[in-house]
This record gives C-alpha cells, structure tokens and sequence, in this order.
C-alpha cells in the first residue's frame, strides 16, 4: 500500500518509493528556485529489502508515492536451513522468510521476532 506526499515534507528516515521499491531516506537536499526554474529537491535513500542506493531529483511542489511501512510481531515456529517459518502474533497467519546473514544463528524456535511489511514485501526487521 501506499500514498502520495510532497516531495517538500520528505525528512531523513522516512521512506519513499524509488523505481517501484520502497527505500529510507538517507539524506535531501533542496535547492534555490532560480530565475526561471522551481526549487528542488534531491532525495537520496536505501532500499528496504535489496540495500541498494537510489536517488531522485524532483521539484519540491511534486507528488511522490510513500510507502506504508508496517512493523509486525511474529514467532518462530520452525527453522529450516536459511529459512524460518513464522506466524504472525496478530492475525495467526503462517509464511516464510529468509534468515539474514547477520542473523544466523540468532534466530532460535519458539522465540518472537519483529519483521518489516510494505508493499507485499517481508523482511526481518532490527530496529537500531
């Protein structure tokens, strides 16, 4: 899901959709209007669930889809190889998802983990 924002009201931190994938803001600069042009703005962010950098550039008065970023509860209900299984603490609902590298080994059955929802897309989620 998503909705549409002012490309003026983006802050660091939040997200944004960049080439039809969610992404976090990394940094926005804005420009001075000029004589004859609008000010803009460019956003520079990190996709979600590939980690690549993208950035756009786009007057600061433009529409940009955001995003709806959910963080949800879910238990471990078993691990297999890179993979775990899980149900989500809200609805029941089972799925899986791939264990991260920097997470191998930490993830244990029976344990509650939060994981990243947007767009269609899960993720573990660590919060720093």
């Amino acid at each position: 899901m998503k909705q549409q924002s002012e490309v003026k009201s983006l802050k660091e931190g939040k997200f944004v959709i960049i080439d039809d994938e969610p992404c976090q803001i990394v940094s926005v600069q804005h420009s001075k209007p000029g004589k004859h042009g609008a000010a803009k703005a460019r956003v520079d962010a990190i996709g979600l669930f590939d980690g690549s950098k993208r950035s756009i550039v786009q007057p600061v008065d433009a529409k940009i889809y955001v995003p709806i970023v959910e963080r949800k509860n879910a238990q471990v209900i078993s691990i297999a190889g890179n993979m775990a299984q899980l149900m989500d603490t809200a609805d029941y609902s089972t799925f899986e998802l791939e264990i991260p590298e920097d997470l191998q080994g930490k993830i244990n059955q029976g344990e509650e983990v939060q994981y990243m929802a947007a767009m269609g897309k899960l993720k573990f989620s660590i919060r720093q």
